[in-house]
């Protein structure tokens, strides 16, 4: 894994555990909430995930956007599987995710490297 990713995820769970030291139960629950919307259902995880994806690029966080595109190749997403995603994601949000696309693309190389 890249240097990059590897300090992404190490902050991410870093600050995820700092969060819920705080005991606050409502931020507990929504951590819950969005875990478990990801597990497998009607929808498979794959799927999910390149919905999520495909939201992060349209609301333009590119910590989601990464987040997504790390468990969208664990869950075996090729790359025309990714242009396709992000081709919907441009089409949704239009030419202001352009820049999150370019940011997400790069991405992509990063984690095909690992």
């Amino acid at each position: 894994m890249s240097d990059r990713l590897t300090e992404f995820r190490q902050f991410r769970e870093k600050m995820n555990a700092r969060i819920h030291e705080s005991g606050n139960l409502d931020i507990k629950r929504f951590f819950a909430l969005d875990s478990r919307a990801y597990e497998d259902g009607a929808l498979p995880v794959k799927t999910k995930e390149l919905l999520g994806l495909v939201a992060s690029l349209v609301l333009r966080c590119d910590d989601c956007v990464t987040y997504h595109i790390v468990r969208c190749r664990e869950e075996g997403v090729t790359r025309d599987e990714f242009f396709e995603t992000f081709n919907v994601a441009l089409v949704v949000g239009g030419s202001i995710t352009i820049p999150h696309l370019r940011r997400a693309v790069a991405t992509l190389d990063e984690v095909e490297q690992m």
